[in-house]
Parts: C-alpha cells; structure tokens; sequence
C-alpha cells in the first residue's frame, strides 16, 4: 500500500504519549508485561519527546488516573478486572500516575489524565484541546499495541485528525501480536513511520 504524505508541521502537529506512567510502563507496574515490552521504547520515546519540544511541537501525555477509590472505573472486562484492585489504590498525585523519568514532563508539555474507560481518550479534553490548538496531526507514542494505542488510533482518525505512529515508540505484548497489530491493523488508519523519520522532520 502506497504511504500518502502527511504533514508534521510543527504548529499543527502534537505528539500524544499514551500511559507512559510510572504504574503502567515503570518497573513494578500493574502489567509486567507490558512495562517489560516498553523498556527499549522509553528511551526512544524521550528522544523524539524532546525533538518535538525544541521544534515547538505540542506534547501531551495522556494517563489513567483513578479517582475516588476507583469507583469511577468499570469492572466489566477481564482487564479492568485484574488491574482494579491495584490502580484503585493510586489516586491523583500518586507516583504511579506520573511519567516515566526516561520521557519527563516539560512545563510546556500538557498532561490529560482520564479517570475511566478503556481508551485513552475516553472522557477526556483530549479533542476539544486539540482543535482550539490548531493540531491537524498527532503521533502517537507509547503503550500499548493490545488496547489503548488502536483505540485511540480509531478514535482520533473517527475525528477527523491524521495519525501518525512511529513503530519504534510503541509497545505491545508479545512482540509478534504488536508487530502484527502495526502491519495488519494500524496501517490502515494511520501512517506508520520511524523515529529517526520523525526527529529528522522536526531537525
């Protein structure tokens, strides 16, 4: 499939980085799996982070943080139900609910919790953000390649906006099903690039 052009000017595009906190992609999280598998993708994360920052382009990241003792959070999946019982104990301000020190946050950088919901954007100021800022463009980085990263993927395209996923700022587990997550799914809604692409962009 021909890979159509789309625009990162950086004053239309934002870099989104999804659930790349402390409790989810760090070192103890509550899916060891999933904080095994975005290990080597943090770093490269924090690079391209730090690229978009001096280019001027907008850096958002979203997390999951529960609030009153995680009675905002449904149960009905098997996901929700294993990882309940530990999230519902962060709450606002909990270490578990900040970015990972290999990406950090910038005082320019915007932070958009979510406090229910499996997608990422779900609930949130993500889109109305997005338009009052003039973003056509968002790539999006982070975990993981099994639910959060084609959710928000299908629901930013439903949106009108042009993705772009860089395959080297992604995680997923176990390695074959994000690889074929990227190659059967995803590059069909969004245009599937690299890192050294996108820090070579905004240079």
């Amino acid at each position: 499939m021909p890979r159509p052009e789309v625009p990162l000017e950086p004053s239309g595009t934002a870099l989104i980085i999804v659930e790349c906190q402390k409790g989810v992609a760090g070192e103890g999280g509550a899916l060891p799996a999933i904080a095994e598998a975005a290990a080597p993708v943090l770093p490269v994360i924090g690079r391209v982070a730090q690229a978009a920052r001096k280019a001027g382009v907008r850096v958002i990241h979203l997390t999951y943080v529960p609030v009153f003792g995680g009675r905002a959070m449904n149960t009905n999946t098997p996901l929700q139900h294993v990882t309940g019982p530990v999230t519902s104990a962060w709450g606002p301000g909990d270490p578990n609910t900040l970015p990972v020190d290999e990406i950090g946050v910038d005082p320019a950088d915007l932070v958009l919790p979510r406090h229910s919901g499996m997608s990422p954007t779900h609930n949130t100021e993500l889109f109305a953000v997005l338009r009052n800022l003039g973003i056509r463009t968002v790539v999006l980085a982070g975990v993981s390649l099994n639910v959060a990263i084609p959710a928000a993927t299908v629901e930013l395209a439903d949106e009108g906006f042009d993705v772009v996923i860089a395959r080297d700022t992604v995680a997923g587990t176990p390695a074959d099903h994000a690889e074929s997550m990227l190659r059967h799914t995803l590059r069909f809604l969004a245009i599937i690039t690299t890192a050294d692409e996108l820090t070579a962009a905004w240079s």
